[in-house]
């Protein structure tokens, strides 16, 4: 029997209907049965990031966050891209852990997916470039950006497109290899 791995998933989109947001549920789904996730729903919650709040055990929403980050073995993104960048609320929460070090080498997969022909592949670039700051185990041979999203999965967020389906398979297992080295 495999090893059950703690798994903390996280959209980037406060949207109740949002693609990426189905998307996680999809992969969440195809994964592995030792994959135990655990969806961040606390995005929202978080105030804005200010270092003169980041005293002790900062806001009771940050300790949260920072507590789910620590009992988890690896990390799921799923992102939208908004103005050619990471949603504001994603990066707000990454810059609560700048200085706090829960990241630090959690394997990470790292998805932005989007209508667009251009897959969030700018939001992709930002999120890897804070991830590394803060020394997250990017796992770039499992992370993804997907265009076309709505093509590939329907409103209910099933999967339709066998190519990404695999990918999205091949992503989670990388993850769970990554978690149990």
């Amino acid at each position: 029997m495999k090893k059950e791995l703690n798994i903390l998933a996280i959209s980037g989109s406060l949207r109740n209907q949002s693609s990426n947001t189905l998307l996680m549920h999809a992969m969440i789904k195809l994964a592995p049965p030792n994959l135990k996730f655990q969806v961040y729903e606390g995005l929202n919650d978080l105030p804005h990031f200010n270092p003169d709040l980041d005293v002790e055990e900062g806001p009771l929403s940050v300790q949260n966050w920072r507590s789910q980050l620590r009992h988890s073995d690896g990390v799921l993104i799923c992102t939208p891209e908004y103005g050619n960048g990471v949603p504001g609320a994603l990066k707000n929460a990454l810059d609560w852990i700048v200085s706090s070090g829960e990241w630090l080498d959690k394997p990470t997969v790292a998805i932005a997916a989007s209508p667009s022909p251009m897959g969030g592949d700018k939001a992709h670039a930002s999120l890897l470039l804070t991830l590394n700051m803060i020394n997250a185990q990017i796992l770039h041979d499992a992370s993804l950006t997907i265009p076309h999203i709505t093509m590939k999965m329907n409103k209910q967020g099933i999967i339709i497109d066998s190519e990404t389906q695999h990918a999205l398979e091949s992503s989670l297992l990388r993850l769970e290899n990554a978690c149990n080295q």
